[in-house]
Formats: C-alpha cells, structure tokens, sequence
C-alpha cells in the first residue's frame, strides 16, 4: 500500500500533524470500477432494499484486538488517540481486516468519543480503564460546549475516509460512524463508563432540562460530523446508540430517540441516498422505536431472533407512516466466533435464510471479542460470501 512506508516513518502523536486549511471537494458516492463504469458497492445497496447477488458482510469491531497485526502495531503506537487519530495508522488499521478476511465493508478505525474535542470536551481513552472524561453535571459545566467545526478538530477523520476509498476495491463500502447524543451524554454525565449509569439517570429525573441542553448540543454537533464524513468518503453511516438500552421505552421517547432522528433528518436532508444504520446494545424492547425514527436499517444484537426482528422493523415502520419494510443488519452471537466451523457455519446460515434475501447485512451482534480467534473470524466471514438464498 502506497501509504505504509509513511506509517512506519511516524512516531509522533497526532496533534503534532499538520493539515491544509482549503476544504476539498466532496468525495462521490458512488465507486469507479476498473472500466471506468461508476458502481454502487453490494453492501450499500442491500441497505439501500434492493435485492443483491449475495448478502454483504462485516463485523463491529472489525479492526482491533483479535487480529495479531493490530497487537504488533499498539507496540509502536501505543495510545488509542495515536492509533486512530494519526491517519496512516488509523488506515492501516482500518484495512487490516479487509485485506485478511474480504469484508465487504471497511469501517473507518475510530472511537464515538473522537469529536468530543471538537465541541470543547476534552477526554483521555485509559488502556485499561476506558475513556475518561471531566464530568459534567451544572449549568455551568455546559457552556464550555460549542458547535464542532469538523475540517478544524478531526481533519485525521477526513484523510483517513479519503485514503480508504482510494484503497479498497470498487465492491467495497467504505462506512463511516458517529456515537449518538444519549451514549455520548453518559460519558459526560458520568465520567467514564458505567455499569448502573446512576448519575445520567438522575439527572434525567431530577434536572431534565439540563439533560436535553446536553443531548441537543451534542446532536447538532454530531450531525455535522457525520455529514463531514460523507463528504470526506463515507459511503453509509452508522450511528450507535449502544447505551440506550438501559432507558425505559418510555424515556427511551424522551431522551434517545428524538436526538437520533435529529442526526438522520440533517444527514437525509443533505444526502438523501445515504444508508443509515443505527445500532443499540441490549435492544430487544425498543425495535419498533429504532424502526420508527426513519433509519434505513436496524442492527440487531443477538439476543433477538432475526425473524421476529424483521417483523417488528416492519411494523415499526408501518406505524410511524414510512414506506417498505426496512433493512435489517446482524445479529450473529460474538461468542459463536468461539465455537467450532460447523457451528459457526450453521447459526450463521439460519440467520441469512431467517432475514430473507432483500435488505440484510450480515453482521454480529455485537462487536466482535478480542480472543477471537483469527481464523474462526475468517471461516465466518468466508461462510456468509459463499451462502446463496435458494432461488423462489
């Protein structure tokens, strides 16, 4: 790869990176394929409904831990903000399980905390403890928060996104992501990550307005950021919402998913033919909700069943007033990854022929662990680029 000599060459943090001022033309969406056709890779248009050759794959967590280059490549750059916020490296990263396993989507190698800075909130990733971040919990805390200027706090994110669509193959999606407003305000709220999320409750209940200052200061700032990563490349965007599976349907109504459908509505506002796809941890009671706030694709985890899951999507869909049934993306058990071939082999299929063969995504059910083995991952990946849907 053109850009590896470079990476090897770096060993300065990424603030000491210097990047031009002049924004630069916004990158197409579609791909160029070697005769000079322009193509819509597979993965985006299974989210886009359309019925597809074979069903398109990736994994959450794609990039990282399990994968013994990324383990060697943490020695030279030993920081999370360095891994992901020096571009070489965050492309690097980025293609390696690309290059290893033919996902059909390369996800840009990242953190939803990255445009925390951008928006005068400042946070540290601890190897050990997680992300950490000043609390935030009065009035006054909040005024520090600003509107992200994306080109200006996260340029990295935007050279990554461009190297990537130079890099992969036509066929190949390049995805972009953001946090969404709720999952973000627990790290705020709390300071660090949370098993109780205690404090973001109280503050729900006891000062709700201050709440929602903090949600919608972060949605408007999110919405720009996931607008500069389309422009920089992102062919879809996923927006996580991981946390908000501990709320309550009703609070869930009230403080998750209004500011989720603020980041969809601004980015479809703009770029209309985007896939969206928004993912929460633990969401088996809020389907419907998600399916409703007008998001392209649900991405289920694994503890629903993917046939059940596509009705429920649908329904969703059809009481809020939205046309066609919706995508769906998932949901295999991370923890299959674990077992032999053939059982990887067969939940992955029941899976595929349980979603149907128009507007899935295969996936997990959430990111995929760290001791997974490499190979494990690889038969995974291979069983779901060889299924075909039996012929109607």
């Amino acid at each position: 790869m053109k850009f590896l000599t470079a990476l090897f060459l770096l060993s300065a943090p990424a603030a000491t990176n210097s990047f031009s001022t002049t924004a630069p033309a916004p990158v197409p969406q579609t791909n160029t394929d070697a005769s000079g056709n322009t193509v819509d890779p597979l993965l985006i248009r299974a989210a886009r409904g359309e019925k597809t050759e074979r069903v398109p794959v990736w994994m959450m967590r794609q990039a990282g831990r399990h994968i013994k280059e990324y383990r060697d490549l943490c020695k030279k750059h030993p920081t999370f903000r360095e891994r992901s916020e020096i571009p070489e490296v965050a492309v690097e990263v980025s293609l390696q399980p690309w290059r290893n396993y033919q996902t059909d989507g390369c996800i840009l190698f990242s953190d939803i905390l990255t445009p925390l800075p951008g928006m005068g909130v400042e946070f540290d990733i601890d190897e050990k403890v997680g992300p950490v971040v000043t609390p935030m919990r009065t009035w006054d805390d909040i005024k520090k928060m600003h509107l992200i200027d994306p080109s200006a706090a996260a340029p990295f994110t935007g050279e990554a996104l461009r190297t990537l669509r130079e890099e992969v193959t036509p066929e190949t999606a390049v995805l972009g992501f953001v946090g969404c407003p709720y999952t973000l305000a627990t790290y705020l709220v709390e300071g660090k990550t949370s098993k109780e999320y205690v404090e973001i409750k109280k503050m729900a209940f006891k000062e709700p307005k201050l709440l929602h200052a903090i949600l919608q200061n972060l949605a408007d700032s999110l919405a720009e950021y996931a607008i500069y990563q389309i422009e920089n490349g992102a062919q879809l965007i996923q927006i996580f919402d991981s946390w908000a599976g501990h709320l309550s349907p009703r609070d869930y109504d009230e403080f998750a998913a209004p500011y989720q459908k603020m980041i969809l509505e601004k980015v479809k506002e703009k770029y209309p033919t985007v896939p969206t796809v928004v993912y929460i941890k633990h969401s088996g009671a809020l389907i419907e909700r998600m399916a409703s706030t007008g998001v392209d694709v649900v991405s289920l985890d694994w503890t629903v069943d993917m046939a059940e899951g596509r009705e429920r999507i649908a329904a969703g869909r059809a009481k809020a007033g939205l046309d066609g049934p919706g995508g769906v993306q998932g949901n295999l058990d991370p923890s299959v990854l674990f077992g032999d071939f053939a059982t990887i082999k067969e939940r992955a299929e029941e899976i595929m022929k349980k979603a149907g063969p128009t507007g899935h995504v295969m996936n997990l059910g959430h990111g995929i662990e760290a001791a997974t083995p490499e190979e494990n991952a690889a038969y995974f990946i291979e069983t779901v680029r060889n299924f075909r849907h039996e012929q109607a």
